[in-house]
């Protein structure tokens, strides 16, 4: 499996069919998992998110979207955009014209959000957030229902 087909089992095992998921772990900022939509061309687009709060206003620290791609075996997710509202950083891997086409990819920009993205989601896990790799459906279910103090 490579790195994109990972991160879209990670999303997907987050979202577990629903379409936003807040996730709390003790000593953590929460998580946010949230489908946005679609990108111009049809693709699925979710976010992953650690919300803060500064005089009043909710912070994105970082937020970074995903767009899935069907590939022949199973689905991956690119990461297509990072925003961190506390640094007034806001990145988009793609650039497009006004009919909605692709016209520019930064390519040092989309192996930077590659590499954050694999960093994070290496910490996401060991703050357990993520389940740990190849987490059975059962594994799944008991860290959901543990999270929601079910």
């Amino acid at each position: 499996m490579n790195l994109y087909q990972a991160f879209a089992t990670d999303l997907n095992h987050l979202l577990s069919g629903a379409r936003a998921v807040r996730i709390t772990v003790s000593g953590y900022m929460p998580l946010s998992v949230e489908e946005i939509g679609s990108s111009g061309d049809g693709h699925r687009l979710v976010s992953l998110c650690h919300y803060g709060e500064q005089n009043g206003d909710l912070m994105r620290d970082p937020d970074m979207v995903f767009l899935f791609h069907n590939v022949p075996d199973g689905a991956a997710a690119e990461p297509v955009s990072y925003r961190n509202d506390y640094l007034g950083i806001v990145q988009d891997v793609y650039w497009y014209d006004e009919a909605g086409r692709r016209t520019h990819v930064p390519p040092m920009l989309k192996q930077d959000l590659q590499e954050f993205a694999r960093a994070w989601f290496a910490t996401l896990r060991e703050q357990a957030s993520l389940p740990p790799p190849r987490c059975e459906r059962s594994c799944l279910r008991k860290l959901i229902d543990q999270y929601l103090g079910a």
